[in-house]
């Protein structure tokens, strides 16, 4: 039964993640558009920045930007900050609900690190205030003021921070870390920076006062990292469903490779948008491309190959193999929750050899937590075999 609840708990927690991540990363978008697109013309309010036209759903738009804020505060001022939290909140939740429950399974792998399941779920919530900690804190020194410094340090940490989990838990739980992490600045960005701080203006401005427009500065610098990181989280979110994604040593080059990846396209947009032409928006695509080959070169696994004196195994060694390590959850009593996928037959091996392959040689994702001790020996020996299929 507890079992059953927490597979609702997860369907749910996964819908509502997904649903609040597209609005936020929607609005956040939007307004990145809208900020860029902005135009200085004649007949500007005073102290209005720029404008933008636009139009949607049969009618036209007419926005307006104040740097600090117009000289009387409107009766209804609209915020968007609730998207980002419970993006964060439901990922957490769901976090806690697959990694932290089912810790033995997902998160520990004993080959890396011989941690109890409560000893890996405090270094995962402990990472992740910390990371959170020394973001905001760099952001607030003088070399934040740069933003070219500042990302050059956040792209050698996160890297760092990759290699790190590798070295604590699951491959599969690596990618996803140092993407929850990203996105705890991210909504940390928001929570603890940008939205106290425009709460700050406007009471000034409700009081009489003229506003700083320092914390309009402040907010620039962390809604621009959140604009560059959003595709990088993006991609580590999904990884967890595509072991090929954490299937090598080398997560900290995975990491480095898709931030690099996913800033670059951004820039596309973000140009676009600023009204750039020319080589400005000619570099992207390309640069992008040729990342992401190397990126697929890097995670590539080659097939084993034969050795002198080395015989590939039998049949009826395979299936015992399978049967040993892949059984428990792929026979017919459990087929149903693992996607209708049977492995205690020849047939069926053969007929799912290529996910196998993928699953529990290249990859190695499988079994899950290598809780039924599948060695190297054993995996090279059923790659071979699957190889001569």
């Amino acid at each position: 039964m507890t079992a059953y609840i927490m597979e609702w708990a997860s369907l749910l927690l996964r819908w509502l993640h997904v649903i609040t991540a597209i609005a936020w990363i929607g609005s956040s978008f939007y307004f990145v558009w809208l900020d860029l697109s902005l135009r200085k013309r004649e007949g500007l309010p005073k102290g209005a920045h720029g404008e933008s036209w636009s139009v949607h759903g049969g009618g036209f738009y007419h926005v307006q930007k104040y740097l600090v804020a117009p000289e009387r505060m409107p009766e209804e001022l609209h915020w968007f900050k609730h998207e980002s939290y419970f993006t964060w909140l439901s990922g957490f939740c769901l976090l806690a609900v697959t990694y932290y429950y089912g810790a033995n399974t997902y998160l520990v792998d004993t080959a890396v690190a011989d941690l109890s399941a409560m000893q890996a779920i405090g270094i995962s919530i402990a990472s992740l205030v910390g990371g959170w900690v020394f973001f905001d804190q760099l952001c607030k020194s003088k070399l934040g003021e740069n933003l070219w410094v500042l990302a050059a340090i956040l792209f050698v940490f996160l890297m760092a921070s990759g290699w790190a989990y590798s070295e604590i838990f699951s491959a599969r739980a690596t990618l996803l870390h140092v993407g929850a992490m990203i996105a705890t600045w991210m909504t940390g960005n928001v929570f603890f920076i940008i939205i106290p701080n425009q709460k700050k203006v406007v009471a000034t401005l409700k009081a009489g006062g003229k506003a700083d427009p320092i914390y309009g500065k402040i907010a620039k610098q962390r809604s621009t990292f959140n604009n560059y990181l959003t595709l990088p989280v993006l991609f580590m979110m999904l990884s967890n469903h595509y072991p090929m994604t954490y299937g090598i040593d080398a997560l900290w080059l995975v990491v480095g490779l898709v931030i690099l990846i996913g800033a670059t396209i951004r820039s596309w947009f973000n140009f676009g948008h600023e009204g750039r032409s020319g080589v400005a928006r000619q570099w992207q695509w390309p640069v992008a491309g040729v990342l992401t080959v190397v990126l697929a070169w890097v995670l590539y696994v080659p097939p084993a190959q034969l050795e002198a004196g080395e015989a590939v195994i039998s049949d009826a060694e395979a299936v015992a193999l399978v049967q040993t390590h892949c059984v428990a959850c792929h026979g017919p009593v459990l087929a149903a929750a693992m996607k209708g996928v049977q492995l205690h037959t020849l047939d069926s091996i053969i007929k799912n050899k290529d996910s196998i392959y993928a699953q529990a040689v290249a990859s190695q994702a499988m079994p899950m937590g290598n809780a039924s001790g599948m060695t190297e020996a054993e995996r090279r020996a059923l790659g071979l075999w699957i190889q001569a299929q």
